[in-house]
């Protein structure tokens, strides 16, 4: 077999025919005009239902063909109850944080991002000698890697992440900065600053330690 500039003679190609084309399709006006149709039935239909309060559920409706999308802020999806939100510190009965300044939730955070400055109460406080309470304490929630590690070292469940929200987008570093007046004033998904582990604090009659009335039992 001759072969002539590395193409073989003996080879013969069948010629495809190209298609016409008018000048409507090489323009592709009807295209275009069925796309604006499609988006404008879309966007009046969607339009009706925000206006007229027909948008279903988000999450038991997801499937409707009505507009289903989360406007956040002002629609949120409901959060597991397991979530795990921003911090917040718990309170006594008399209002002061139940953190006792013993450093295990600042030792147990990998990130370390819990910064705690332990002070002593007064000299005619029952709990001097026994507890010391948090001159500072401050979280920085950017560095914060939301693992719970610190609620579970807590002993005295005294920081919890049982909020139920997440942390805002503000637009500066220094409102990421939580110190313990603004965690004591964020309250949990009950609406309350409380515990759910009842703790007998030095000075109850329940409280089952030694403390500078009794020698204990």
């Amino acid at each position: 077999m001759a072969m002539s500039k590395g193409v073989r003679k003996d080879v013969v190609g069948k010629p495809v025919p190209r298609c016409t084309r008018t000048f409507a399709t090489q323009a592709f006006i009807p295209e275009i005009l069925k796309g604006l149709r499609l988006t404008m039935a879309h966007f009046f239909r969607n339009a009706r239902a925000v206006i007229l309060g027909e948008r279903p559920d988000p999450v038991l409706e997801s499937l409707d063909p009505r507009p289903t999308t989360v406007s956040y802020p002002e629609q949120q999806r409901p959060y597991p109850e397991r979530m795990r939100g921003v911090h917040r510190l718990t309170h006594r009965a008399d209002g002061s944080p139940r953190c006792v300044a013993c450093l295990c939730c600042s030792t147990a955070c990998p990130a370390q991002c819990i910064h705690i400055v332990p002070a002593e109460y007064s000299e005619i406080d029952q709990r001097r000698g026994y507890e010391r309470y948090p001159r500072e304490f401050v979280i920085d929630e950017l560095r914060c890697i939301f693992c719970g590690f610190c609620v579970e070292a807590c002993p005295c469940d005294a920081i919890r992440m049982d909020t139920g929200r997440h942390a805002a987008p503000y637009d500066s570093r220094a409102q990421f900065i939580w110190r313990e007046e603004l965690l004591m004033a964020i309250p949990g998904r009950d609406g309350t600053h409380a515990t759910r582990n009842h703790r007998h604090e030095p000075g109850d009659p329940s409280y089952p330690g030694i403390d500078r009335d009794r020698t204990g039992d």
